[in-house]
């Protein structure tokens, strides 16, 4: 996309994401998942709490959220096209043409949705804030994953790095003491959505960030109000202090 050029940027847009937000079967695809209701109600089908989060999100900060709720053991949002991951071992049980049709029937148009709304605020002047909602296992091949929420980014991009720091900031002085890591329990430049979108947008016009919430915060299932509301004025700090750093741009010649 063609650099802009004006007096100035225009203020930071959220646009949310949640890629993991539910364990749902189309009716088309659910003799491949015979005998697996067990797994598909683990963290294997989907990320537990994270649309209770996502939707909090948007609520709060009044901005535009692209959830799916078909399970990522169909197929997986979150990884690229040439991933082998992105069909699990029950979608690759399908011929050839049934996993390309369900690429460009379930795949496809909700990514498609999310780089669209991206495009669409960047041609407006807007800097993107994209955070897609994820959630996370506490226990892992037997190992505990010692954090309660993690910020994910690209360490290359200079706009992603300063934003996650001042969103940490603003988490850790807000409370309520969890423990805050960047980069943490994965790394924010691994294959995902985050990582296509930033192909095609500047550091200057788009963050792809992530939030990792540790399932173990889930209260009866679903994310905690309390909590909620943290993340939401934690992320409203950091884009606040964001908006107060950053340059004016002179007009170009």
């Amino acid at each position: 996309m063609p650099a802009r050029s004006g007096a100035a940027r225009a203020r930071d847009v959220v646009i949310l994401s949640c890629e993991h937000g539910g364990n749902r079967v189309p009716a088309r695809y659910a003799p491949l998942f015979r005998g697996a209701s067990g797994v598909l109600r683990s963290h294997r089908g989907y990320d537990l709490g994270a649309l209770d989060l996502a939707r909090g999100l948007a609520r709060r900060l009044r901005a535009p959220l692209f959830a799916a709720t078909t399970t990522r053991l169909l197929v997986d949002l979150n990884r690229s096209p040439g991933n082998p991951s992105v069909l699990s071992r029950y979608a690759r049980q399908l011929p050839e043409p049934e996993r390309a049709l369900l690429l460009r029937r379930l795949y496809a148009p909700p990514r498609l949705r999310v780089e669209r709304a991206v495009e669409r605020a960047v041609a407006r002047g807007a800097r993107v804030v994209h955070v897609a909602v994820h959630s996370f296992t506490p226990v892992l091949r037997g190992r505990r994953r010692e954090l309660e929420l993690g910020l994910l980014y690209d360490p290359r991009r200079p706009g992603e790095r300063r934003f996650c720091a001042l969103w940490q900031q603003a988490l850790v002085a807000r409370g309520p003491g969890l423990r805050v890591r960047r980069n943490a329990p994965y790394r924010g430049s691994s294959d995902g959505l985050a990582r296509a979108l930033r192909r095609r947008f500047e550091d200057r016009d788009y963050l792809g960030l992530e939030i990792e919430l540790n399932q173990g915060l889930l209260a009866a299932g679903r994310f905690p109000l309390r909590l909620e509301a943290w993340i939401a004025g934690a992320l409203r700090g950091a884009l606040g202090a964001a908006a107060q750093r950053a340059p004016r741009r002179g007009r170009s010649a």
